[in-house]
């Protein structure tokens, strides 16, 4: 589990991380750094948004990656009311702001709906 404390909200949040990812992040320093695990990198992101002649909206430089994030974790499956406490959305409108799901995500109404389980006779 990793806890944020500098959140946009100003509320503490939770997020659980891979034992594997927990082990390699306990491992790093962030004494010089003012208690970060990592140096801010926005120039390096930037220059890599440039050169990849990435059209993005005026502002939404970094911001760009948690519409990445949401868009994956929702087409990978992910539910919709964990992707909103990950994102620390107080409402669920919001997230599905960010949530932009797959062509086919309606699919799964086939397989999850109460009907898919019966077997007719």
């Amino acid at each position: 589990m990793i806890h944020l404390s500098r959140t946009k909200s100003g509320k503490n949040r939770s997020i659980p991380i891979d034992a594997a990812l927990y082990a390699e992040l306990a491992n790093l320093k962030p004494k010089t750094l003012g208690g970060n695990l990592f140096k801010p990198a926005y120039n390096q992101f930037r220059h890599a948004v440039e050169k990849s002649n990435l059209q993005l909206p005026q502002g939404q430089l970094s911001h760009v990656l948690r519409h990445t994030f949401a868009s994956h974790f929702m087409m990978n499956g992910g539910n919709i009311l964990v992707l909103q406490r990950l994102l620390g959305h107080s409402t669920l409108t919001m997230t599905m702001r960010y949530a932009h799901m797959a062509p086919d995500h309606l699919q799964e109404a086939k397989t999850l709906n109460p009907l898919a389980k019966l077997t007719l006779y």
